[in-house]
């Protein structure tokens, strides 16, 4: 193991969905973790309790409850020791809960970041690695969605959000020469997922009988990424600070839930209902440059992602 690789990684977010598979697949690799998570309630925090539980099996594993956006405890982490690798994957997330409750994605998105990007900066980390997300593309409608395009035009406070995100780590790049690399996410699914994404929604609803809304009458369309690609991707990123594949393709919202009732053996019932405010109708990701850098193609179909996913849900919930 390099000195870089013995050296803990701090991963913020750590009971989120992301963090808590980036944080497992680090342990199991033989890396230290140091995690950070402020383990709110804005989804069930059973589970994030219960994401926390499998990762402090490891022995390597160090967790630290606490808000990024109080800035005193902020500086006392990032005080206590020096990190040469920060991921900071926590965020208010959400679209739609941006139209609801603004204030806590100024809090999180902006405070918060700003905090670790200055920790980052007295710490004098290596290399910073931190979540954007596909929803800064708004209103752009050139596909698939590129690196390269201009992300001026966000369509929801959250995308706004992480759209300064990217501009905030630049000037510090800039000012500081602290090498930060941004990774937008695009609809990221699988075990272990957030109750507030589409897949777990309609596998919980068809379940239990209920319905289902499908925006935009059903015309929506993703790159579903499975966990497992998203946590490889920015693994092989971590010591490599910055200097088409037949997975990496969008897939219409219907198909998905066509999917969910095969796995499941039940059928779905749907309402077909508008397009939902700041909601972008297609996504599609331009991925050349992460496969050209880090060899990086996404490894998991959406069939075999969704199999994954049901057969998590029904263990985890007993059903």
């Amino acid at each position: 193991m390099t000195d870089a690789a013995a050296d803990p990684v701090l991963v913020s977010g750590a009971a989120g969905f992301i963090g808590f598979g980036l944080a497992r697949h680090l342990l199991a690799a033989g890396r230290p973790v140091i995690g950070v998570d402020s383990v709110n309630d804005y989804y069930d925090p059973a589970l994030k309790q219960a994401r926390l539980r499998e990762l402090g099996i490891h022995p390597h594993f160090i967790f630290h409850r606490l808000d990024l956006a109080d800035r005193s405890a902020t500086e006392k982490l990032f005080g206590s020791r020096r990190f040469s690798r920060v991921v900071h994957l926590a965020a208010q997330a959400g679209v739609r809960y941006s139209l609801q409750n603004p204030h806590a994605y100024l809090d999180a998105n902006l405070a918060g970041f700003l905090n670790v990007l200055e920790g980052c900066r007295a710490s004098g980390t290596q290399h910073l690695i931190f979540a954007s997300s596909s929803s800064v593309y708004g209103a752009n409608t050139r596909l698939p969605f590129s690196v390269h395009d201009n992300v001026d035009h966000p369509i929801s406070l959250y995308a706004a959000t992480k759209k300064a995100n990217e501009s905030m780590a630049h000037a510090y790049s800039k000012l500081y020469g602290l090498p930060a690399t941004g990774l937008r996410f695009f609809t990221v699914y699988g075990p272990w997922g957030r109750p507030d994404m589409a897949i777990f929604i309609f596998t919980k609803a068809i379940l239990e009988g209920r319905p289902i809304r499908l925006f935009n009458h059903g015309r929506m369309r993703r790159d579903f990424t499975y966990i497992d690609d998203v946590v490889s991707a920015i693994a092989r990123l971590i010591d490599r600070p910055p200097r088409g594949d037949p997975n990496n393709r969008s897939v219409e919202v219907t198909a998905v839930v066509d999917l969910i009732e095969s796995a499941l053996g039940r059928r779905a019932i749907r309402e077909l209902t508008a397009i939902q405010p700041g909601d972008v109708p297609d996504t599609r990701a331009d991925i050349d440059d992460l496969a050209r850098d880090v060899d990086f193609r996404p490894a998991t179909p959406i069939e075999e992602g969704i199999r994954r996913f049901v057969a998590w849900y029904r263990a985890f919930y007993h059903l």
